[in-house]
């Protein structure tokens, strides 16, 4: 009998592969060509599955957020069955931030794939309302903070939110080596010790 190809498994690895093309070679080296070399298969095997670049990237982006996804999740699990909003928060920016491999490289597709689509109407949509599902979950947590009163109720949730997202822009520092991930991490908990802080402290 023939082997069985499991074709959502078969996607996934061409995924991982355009990840490492970006990751090890850079954006200028994203080809479908490149990509199949990196997944040991021809570009006609490739194609099978994806007919353009557009399409992989729409796929490994998708993908590389359901891994960000579970690792969240698996996180908050960690966290207990009432985890306080500011470890919950701690979690969700530390994963936005290039802290480790699988992070690292999810970063970096997201530049990618960003910069491609910023000339690419259908792309950019895309790109857009993930953005903005990030930045909702983010806002949600706050606002629950508040709700709770784990954070005084004069604070905007909309502002707080941004300014926590904000912080996601020590990637391009830690990715080019500016500061080193202990620093973003101080910064990180500072900003949140500042944010939990209790009435009548600063």
């Amino acid at each position: 009998m023939p082997k069985q190809v499991n074709h959502q498994e078969r996607r996934e690895e061409i995924a991982r592969a355009l990840w490492r093309v970006v990751e090890q070679r850079g954006v200028t080296r994203l080809s479908l060509r490149e990509v199949a070399q990196e997944a040991g298969m021809s570009h006609g095997q490739l194609q099978h599955y994806f007919a353009s670049r557009a399409a992989l990237l729409c796929f490994a982006m998708d993908f590389a957020a359901e891994q960000t996804a579970d690792r969240v999740d698996r996180g908050v699990r960690e966290l207990g069955d009432r985890p306080h909003p500011r470890d919950v928060l701690r979690l969700l920016l530390t994963e936005m931030l290039p802290l480790h491999a699988d992070a690292r490289a999810t970063s970096r597709m997201s530049a990618a794939y960003v910069l491609e689509a910023l000339h690419d109407e259908g792309l950019r949509t895309r790109a857009r309302d993930g953005i903005a599902q990030g930045r909702e979950l983010v806002e949600q947590v706050v606002r629950r903070a508040i709700a709770d009163g784990h954070l005084r109720p004069d604070r905007d949730p909309v502002t707080e939110t941004h300014l926590l997202l904000a912080l996601t822009g020590f990637t391009p520092l830690l990715e080019l080596g500016v500061i080193g991930p202990a620093d973003a991490l101080t910064a990180l908990d500072a900003h949140l010790d500042r944010l939990f802080a209790p009435s009548g402290q600063p």
